[in-house]
């Protein structure tokens, strides 16, 4: 029997993850933890504990009582927020995951899910159509934690066969979920201000192309990743997984199809440098064709999407 342990399930990622693992496996199979209290979404659908991610013996504890099977390690500190203390980011991001490699070896777990990021990409790595396999070389502490943990993962996989899956994920827009620190959290901050002012003051200058997904596809691809058997996982470090490419002009002729009158203003600040670093586009025919890979929505079909939920959500509050 499956069961799931989910560490930083309150985050933008966590929250929709939990509630779809929980569907397909049962509210019981999945136990949500965090350090923080539990996200008013998850309220009442499953097991919640307080969990710190830091504490290797406290998750031990928790795999022996509950007979965990897979984990899904969601912790870390994103890249704006990272850069205001690398040290501590560096630490948190690693130890994290080193610990619980370590802790799947030992335990024998069936599956470990840890995500990656574009963020590994760096100025020298080409922009356009970034390959799955490319130069390297990230300029942001969260970057650095997420390149070398991908290749700690593959070395585990390696030396230990222990069972490591990973995505790097592109900049993710939800309406349910709050953003957590990330360079591309302006494109869901434009939905919830363009609704309650009727402006936004974008952090990103107007020409600023980034690879972005809505929420809904990369909950999906994460557990198609999950599901696949493992003879079709390839890569053992992470998969390119892309939706969509667009500028913050671009969401904001987007938006203003639906909300006439809208005004975009621009004032970058240190969060331009980090994506001028970052690929404009990504290729993920690897994904595509190793585990079939598709996403489903594009700029502006996901526009119409999170300004219908956020309306209703509006009106329900």
């Amino acid at each position: 029997m499956v069961k799931i342990l989910i560490i930083g399930a309150c985050g933008q990622i966590g929250v929709e993850l939990t509630l779809a693992l929980r569907k397909l496996h049962g509210n019981n199979n999945v136990i949500a933890t965090d350090i923080r209290e539990e996200h008013p979404l998850l309220a009442g659908t499953g097991p919640y504990e307080t969990l710190n991610a830091m504490d290797g013996n406290a998750i031990h504890a928790m795999i022996k009582k509950e007979g965990i099977t897979q984990i899904y390690l969601l912790a870390a500190l994103l890249s704006a927020t990272g850069e205001k203390d690398p040290k501590r980011a560096w630490d948190i991001n690693m130890t994290s995951l080193l610990q619980l490699l370590d802790l799947g070896v030992q335990e024998k777990l069936q599956k470990i899910y840890w995500p990656s990021s574009i963020a590994v990409f760096g100025p020298t790595t080409p922009r356009e159509h970034t390959p799955q396999q490319t130069i390297i070389e990230p300029a942001t502490v969260y970057g650095l934690s997420k390149y070398a943990g991908e290749l700690w993962c593959q070395y585990y996989h390696k030396r230990w066969g222990l069972d490591v899956r990973s995505l790097r994920y592109p900049g993710l827009i939800s309406w349910k979920s709050d953003p957590g620190g990330g360079t591309t959290d302006y494109a869901v901050e434009i939905y919830h201000e363009a609704l309650k002012r009727g402006e936004y003051t974008c952090f990103l200058s107007e020409n600023t192309y980034l690879p972005m997904m809505y929420m809904d596809d990369a909950i999906r691809g994460t557990i198609e990743l999950m599901e696949a058997p493992a003879d079709k996982i390839r890569s053992r470090m992470a998969y390119n997984i892309s939706a969509m490419s667009f500028s913050p002009k671009d969401i904001a002729a987007s938006i203003e199809f639906h909300v006439p009158g809208f005004k975009m203003h621009y004032k970058p600040d240190f969060r331009q440098q980090i994506a001028d670093g970052w690929p404009q586009s990504i290729d993920d025919r690897a994904a595509r064709s190793d585990w079939d890979w598709q996403h489903e929505f594009d700029l502006n079909k996901m526009t119409y999407d999170m300004l219908t939920h956020l309306k209703q959500k509006k009106q329900l509050v």
